[in-house]
């Protein structure tokens, strides 16, 4: 009787577990989908940018190249460890690109420009917002996994800690474009 009652309660708890795991695991791809969907809408920023600047600064073909074939890997479908690498060349790239527009007076006084550089600004924003969501989400995730008595379990039906979202260079994300 009682090694039925000690079962029937394993299964019960291991049950509960499994389900809470898996709706914290869910939350993280939500929160990490909602990353991407920020990312892809400055991804789709970047060509209209890059053309309004393109006619002020035609010298720069290169940073335009580079900027292109940046936006093309970023579209491509990476892991986030990659995409992480990617973004500081994206950052990086954006921020030369908004400096040109910089030397140049009538590029800056472009309601084009500036409307693009503020929806820019705005959706940078909500890059790092969906970034801290993510990481706020895999932290509770983490956390769950590994705590006891869960640990015993987790691994076992297939849950494991999630990275972080980090950035290589802090710096560049504190002067991100915009």
């Amino acid at each position: 009787m009682w090694l039925v009652v000690v079962i029937l309660i394993l299964a019960v708890w291991a049950i509960a577990t499994y389900n809470r795991l898996l709706t914290y695991r869910h939350r993280v791809e939500n929160a990490r989908a909602q990353v991407d969907v920020q990312l892809k809408r400055r991804y789709d920023l970047i060509p209209r940018l890059v053309e309004t600047v393109r006619g002020y600064a035609q010298h720069e073909e290169r940073l335009f190249e580079r900027i292109a074939q940046l936006r093309a890997q970023a579209l491509q479908s990476l892991s986030p460890q990659q995409q992480e690498a990617l973004e500081g060349e994206v950052r990086h790239s954006l921020s030369n690109l908004i400096a040109l527009a910089e030397a140049h007076p009538e590029l800056k006084a472009n309601e084009n420009f500036l409307s693009l550089q503020e929806e820019l600004s705005d959706t940078e924003d909500k890059i790092r917002y969906a970034r801290q969501f993510y990481n706020d989400t895999v932290m509770r995730y983490n956390l769950s996994v590994q705590r006891f008595p869960n640990l015993l379990i987790a691994p076992l039906l297939g849950f494991r800690p999630r990275p972080l979202f980090t950035l290589d260079d802090a710096v560049q994300e504190r002067e991100a474009p915009g």
